[in-house]
């Protein structure tokens, strides 16, 4: 319950509360908590001596000061702005500090320190593996037995909403001689990517179950793919510039502590895995989510299905020594479910092109073209039956420069 004027299906009620980067008329953006359609401003809450969060929130443009406090610290200020949106008392001292969300402005929520991209759903694996190599098996030896994955740009994370179509080299029916244009073979990666915060600067040594200790939240992903550019490059390093151009993630950053009730078991892994990668407690989230393509629903990818959890991509990109630090980003890769409707590419919508979609005006695609738009939403299971909104990332795409 809230003294707010709130539905009691809203999805972002004070059972959610995800964590924003946002600025209303002042020149430098704060950070902010939304509740229902409205922002709350943390910055002049911790100022005006409200929630006391060692002043990580206050005249802070991100969150990663708050990533810094740690999960001790996450749960208490969680805890006292539960207090503040539920208990009558303190209505008058923070209604002025809620801001309409049609009046503000989203920035990227947090400085991003490294980014990485996994590849954990089965079924996006192989069908990827039947359309490039559809003479081997569609599994590499290597999939079964670690999470793979690369590492990003994270200077190219943004939440912008126009994505510039991207150059590069790309293969010709002259296999010696590549030609050099804008990208004819753009696509999505709908994924689910997972915010990072360590208190006191860096962590090593981690391992999968201190998952919930080092992860904050979690965003939406859209991991912007050029697969012409990337069949040509990615033998025998993998992706890179078919990649980096652009990677979009939702302005909202949902706690981790939102999805308790979203939990559930993961998919049994054979063979066994190896120690580092083993979970006493296997589980993964009901993450549902709806790609729109044009304004057409084309794909529900169902994120619990993925066959490497986030706790297993955590402890894997860390085993070797790499060091977490607050502000890392990982996504889960595709998120692709067994039939056609539930994959997260299109390249798989398409079957690498060879099955076009017909959207509602009829017309039809096989990848994207300038001036598409493709939009992402989630949700998930909340308590008490509620549901937990994610709210989206969008995309259009603009000619190339």
């Amino acid at each position: 319950m809230t003294w707010l004027d709130l539905a009691p299906d809203d999805p972002f009620g004070v059972h959610n509360l995800p964590y924003c980067s946002f600025a209303t008329g002042r020149a430098h953006h704060v950070v902010g908590v939304r509740v229902g359609d409205r922002v709350l401003d943390l910055s002049a809450l911790e100022s005006a001596g409200h929630v006391d969060a060692a002043g990580a929130l206050e005249e802070s443009p991100t969150l990663n000061h708050l990533l810094d406090l740690g999960p001790d610290g996450w749960a208490e200020v969680r805890q006292r702005l539960r207090d503040l949106l539920t208990q009558e008392r303190h209505r008058s001292e923070i209604e002025d500090l809620l801001f309409n969300i049609e009046d503000v402005s989203l920035a990227l929520p947090f400085d991003v320190g490294d980014y990485v991209d996994f590849y954990s759903s089965e079924h996006h694996a192989s069908n990827v593996g039947r359309i490039f190599r559809p003479d081997q098996p569609p599994l590499l030896p290597n999939w079964r037995h670690l999470p793979v994955g690369y590492h990003g740009r994270s200077g190219t994370v943004t939440i912008g909403e126009m994505i510039d179509r991207p150059c590069g080299q790309h293969k010709t029916a002259d296999a010696d001689r590549p030609a050099f244009g804008p990208s004819t073979r753009l696509d999505i990666e709908a994924e689910v990517g997972f915010v990072v915060g360590v208190k006191g600067g860096r962590a090593d040594g981690v391992t999968v179950a201190d998952f919930p200790r080092r992860v904050f939240g979690v965003v939406l992903v859209n991991d912007w793919s050029a697969r012409d550019i990337q069949a040509w490059e990615y033998q025998p390093l993998g992706p890179f510039l078919g990649k980096s151009f652009a990677t979009s993630i939702s302005p909202w950053v949902v706690p981790l502590a939102a999805l308790e009730a979203a939990r559930v078991p993961a998919p049994v892994q054979d063979p066994p895995v190896l120690d580092y990668l083993r979970e006493a407690e296997r589980y993964t989230f009901d993450i549902g989510l709806e790609v729109r393509w044009n304004g057409n629903v084309v794909s529900r990818p169902p994120f619990r299905g993925l066959y490497w959890t986030p706790a297993q991509q955590l402890a894997h990109m860390t085993v070797n020594g790499a060091s977490l630090r607050s502000g890392d980003l990982y996504a889960s890769g595709t998120v692709s479910g067994p039939e056609r409707n539930q994959v997260g590419s299109f390249l798989e919508l398409t079957w690498g092109g060879t099955q076009p979609v017909t959207l509602d005006d009829g017309s039809t695609r096989t990848f994207l073209e300038d001036g598409d738009t493709v939009i992402i939403t989630a949700t998930a299971p909340g308590p008490d039956g509620k549901v937990v909104g994610f709210g989206h990332v969008s995309g259009t795409i603009r000619p190339a420069r």
